[in-house]
């Protein structure tokens, strides 16, 4: 986790919140003073490195995107993935004018927009079109420079002590202390949920063995999109195999009831493997885009999204990569919500304020060094600031804003534990995670315990009623962060609309 403010610009944040607080609780209107442009970060695409774009149709339909692909094609590229259903075309170029020639030669002036994906090498090498899905863990030649961190990223995500199954198998819930304040204890009393209800993890894979997740996971409904944004339902191909955050992720939404180990939210939900990172701990935009199509596509009810979309934490309007890649991720995340997908997001673990955007400090995180750059209000971490996408903060046990959880008034909708939170781990065990990752989770269990009591809902009306059964909560006073919180009780930026509330979604 980093720490993002510090003294002057400590102030500034402050200062320039309240003055937007004003206005968003009905006080008088203050212009804002115009907005720098954000630093430039120019993608370096030489003749000979294998490049991966995205290419964006003005008129997202099957026609366009066919004459998007032929522009591809005669601009030097090779067409890995196609999406019509939104307009999105992702592609590979070892030609450095790759981005000029494909919007130069598109026909009918098809195209909207091109950008880089990512500012190194593809790694995942070009699949071989038409052929069957790779097996997981074949890779083509590459320049790509591995992350130094062993762990993925995966919004910051804090590792606790692993423990082995009790032998004697016993329940676990007097530990999760977590359910209790969300009131999924008391939930469960009336139901469990739905088996027809079905959640898309958009993570590092499930382990679909583990004692208390195998009789819930999907696998027919599982996939891998880490082979260059390409969807994989090989064998084994949505299971984890570098990181064990989307076990953990998993078991607070769905582990049974089934007297192993603990409970999650919803335990008859459903569970699909949607594996987006990949084994460097990426996620990449052209890998989300498959998730949220395939959950689209596939009948899932909702989608959790425990991290940032690599490798910009906030992607800028005024920059034409950034913007071309934010905008494939965008159409995905709302045709999945045309197609009914409820998409629950974590906030982030940088302690950022994020309706005030002044500097990050991380991007681009696959580069040797990232840089010290200046951003706007332009600059968006996705999904969890796209449309339509609940955004949750994270709590600690004494219902506290988490240390490294970010804020943001009008960002956040819902809070949820995620400090020390217990769940599944690969090979039948059990952990304990910090992050913003882990209170998502908590957030897509109430979804789909409301989508459970409520069939027809659309998820416009499960994001209103997640927000309006949320426990309010006020701003903490004094020294433990009060000076940063803004806002009522109804909404701040803590907490946004308040701790969410699994009681009174099924009552």
């Amino acid at each position: 986790m980093s720490q993002r403010f510090s003294g002057r610009t400590c102030a500034l944040a402050v200062s320039t919140a309240a003055l937007l607080a004003l206005s968003f609780l009905g006080g008088p209107a203050i212009a804002a003073p115009a907005e720098a442009p954000s630093t430039p970060v120019p993608i370096e695409t030489p003749d000979g490195l294998l490049m991966s774009y995205v290419v964006n149709v003005k008129n997202p339909n099957p026609g366009q995107t066919r004459l998007a692909e032929r522009a591809v094609h005669d601009a030097g590229g090779t067409v890995v993935q196609s999406w019509p259903q939104i307009g999105v075309v992702v592609a590979h170029s070892e030609r450095s004018a790759f981005r000029t020639d494909v919007k130069r030669v598109a026909k009918g002036n098809s195209v909207q927009s091109v950008g880089a994906t990512r500012t190194v090498g593809v790694s995942e090498g070009t699949p071989e079109i038409g052929d069957s899905p790779r097996t997981p863990g074949s890779r083509g030649a590459s320049s790509y420079k591995k992350k130094s961190n062993a762990q993925p990223k995966l919004d910051g995500f804090v590792a606790g002590d692993v423990e082995a199954v009790a032998p004697a198998l016993d329940p676990r819930e007097g530990e999760q202390w977590d359910m209790a304040q969300i009131k999924a204890d008391l939930a469960q009393q009336i139901t469990d949920g739905s088996r027809r209800v079905l959640v898309g993890v958009l993570d590092s894979g499930i382990d679909s063995t583990h004692p208390d997740l195998a009789a819930n996971v999907d696998l027919a409904s599982s996939v891998s999109c880490i082979d260059a944004g390409r969807p994989d339902t090989s064998e084994g191909a949505s299971e984890p195999t570098t990181s064990a955050h989307g076990t953990h992720v998993a078991g607070t939404i769905a582990a049974a009831r089934n007297g192993v180990g603990i409970v999650g939210v919803a335990p008859n939900a459903r569970l699909a493997s949607v594996k987006v990172v990949n084994d460097d701990g990426y996620i990449y935009p052209e890998y989300a885009v498959c998730g949220f199509v395939w959950a689209a596509d596939h009948g899932m009810d909702v989608t959790n999204n425990s991290y940032y979309v690599d490798p910009f934490e906030f992607w800028c309007d005024d920059q034409s990569d950034q913007a071309a890649s934010k905008e494939a991720v965008r159409r995905a995340v709302a045709y999945s919500e045309k197609l009914g997908v409820v998409s629950v997001a974590a906030a982030g673990n940088s302690s950022y304020d994020m309706s005030v955007k002044t500097v990050d400090r991380g991007s681009p995180n696959d580069a040797a060094q990232p840089i010290n750059r200046v951003i706007n209000s332009g600059c968006h971490d996705i999904p969890t600031e796209l449309p339509g996408v609940v955004t949750v903060s994270s709590t600690t046990r004494t219902e506290a804003l988490s240390s490294f959880s970010n804020r943001g008034l009008g960002k956040i909708d819902v809070a949820a534990p995620g400090s020390a939170i217990l769940s599944t781990y690969p090979g039948g065990r059990y952990a304990n995670m910090s992050g913003t990752s882990m209170a998502s989770p908590h957030v897509a269990g109430v979804a789909a315990l409301l989508k459970s009591t409520h069939p027809n809902a659309t998820p416009a009306q499960i994001v209103t009623m997640l927000r309006d059964q949320a426990d309010s909560k006020m701003c903490p006073t004094g020294a433990s962060g009060g000076a940063f919180c803004v806002g009522s009780e109804l909404r701040n930026s803590f907490f946004g609309d308040g701790i969410v509330n699994a009681l009174n979604a099924v009552k």
